[in-house]
């Protein structure tokens, strides 16, 4: 609708400067007209209506120059009034360009039967004119601006319906799993009681605090998370201690840590899921072998994270769309993890997360940016 109206506003615009520029046109013939009856006519003859024409025209711009190309009378134009020479000068070159241009009507003066000189009526388009000249485009304009406007509307309206996507999910997933998971730990109470000596029970008692943590993860993502100082050191440890347990012995996470420990405001378990998704999707991409280097360094204000893998590499056409929910190069991928990190890191820790390089069959580099 918006195309349709910007279209028909400039169809009808077009239109109206048309039939205004032969309106003028129609004038300045009245004008000339005028002009050659205050030649030719005597002194009293029709002189008030010659004269009223002529001062009736106060917006197109006219110059009135004779065979010689000298000035004979002007109006409507912003003249110099200091100098006057000049003044004069550039007037005569102006009525030389509107004779170029054609936009003249020329006044031959006869003596009897015996033809002399002649004046040039030169004239320019009124203010009115050019003013509506550029209509359209103000116009095109503002129907642009309206349409960033509505598209903008609509895009924060989905974007916010997401959202509450999003927070109804979690907080259906946390609530959901609450109820087994409480179950799980009473049955893990009773074992521990029933076989104190089994070695099975504290790995079962691990899996099940794993899926509290999960829970506990998701509750977060439907609310907003307090950060607190926390040693980012320290987090990165318990992911890699986590990784290193569920992956095979063919892949190898290195550490590059500076010697110092990093303090920064972070929701932890939140933010080791970030960084557990990352590595995570390493592995895949390696094809359970290579080697995973997780780098942390201080940069002016900003503490990065950089995670990297020497797996098969990104494809640049989809480097724009890896952080787009749904978006996965998995067979059996949701396309979650990646939007959910970014999320994560930008909403709720006002950082930066982006794939700083990817080459194929090389490996690619995520990297993390939060304020110190």
């Amino acid at each position: 609708m918006a195309v349709v109206i910007a279209v028909a506003s400039l169809v009808v615009s077009n239109i109206l400067i048309r039939d205004l520029y032969e309106e003028e046109h129609k004038k300045m013939a009245i004008w000339a007209e005028a002009m050659r009856t205050l030649n030719y006519d005597d002194e009293n003859a029709g002189m008030n209506l010659v004269l009223k024409v002529i001062e009736d025209n106060t917006t197109i711009p006219v110059i009135v120059m004779d065979s010689l190309g000298t000035v004979q009378i002007y109006r409507n134009l912003k003249v110099n009034a200091d100098n006057k020479e000049d003044s004069m000068a550039a007037i005569a070159a102006m009525g030389k360009r509107m004779e170029d241009a054609g936009r003249y009507i020329r006044i031959s003066l006869e003596d009897g039967s015996k033809k002399s000189d002649y004046i040039d009526v030169c004239y320019d388009d009124s203010l009115m004119l050019k003013r509506l000249e550029v209509y359209p485009y103000v116009q095109l304009g503002i129907v642009l601006i309206f349409v960033v406007v509505a598209i903008f509307a609509l895009l924060t309206s989905k974007r916010a319906e997401q959202n509450k996507v999003w927070v109804g999910l979690s907080k259906e997933t946390a609530h959901q799993l609450g109820t087994p998971i409480s179950s799980l730990m009473a049955w893990t109470e009773i074992l521990k009681e029933t076989y104190p000596d089994d070695t099975l029970i504290p790995e079962m008692d691990k899996d099940v605090k794993r899926l509290q943590l999960i829970a506990d993860r998701f509750s977060k993502i439907g609310s907003l998370p307090e950060p607190v100082p926390s040693s980012l050191i320290e987090v990165m440890n318990h992911v890699i201690e986590y990784m290193d347990r569920r992956t095979s012995n063919k892949v190898l996470m290195k550490r590059v840590f500076p010697p110092e420990d990093i303090i920064v405001r972070i929701n932890a378990s939140l933010f080791e899921w970030v960084v557990e998704n990352l590595c995570k999707n390493a592995v895949d991409a390696m094809g359970g072998e290579g080697v995973i280097t997780l780098f942390m360094n201080i940069e002016d204000d900003i503490v990065a994270i950089e995670i990297s893998d020497t797996g098969k590499g990104i494809p640049k056409k989809d480097l724009s769309n890896v952080f787009r929910p749904g978006f996965t190069t998995k067979k059996r991928g949701w396309g979650l993890g990646l939007s959910l990190a970014k999320r994560i890191v930008e909403e709720y820790h006002h950082g930066r997360i982006f794939v700083k390089s990817s080459e194929l069959g090389k490996g690619t580099t995520f990297r993390i940016e939060l304020k110190r």
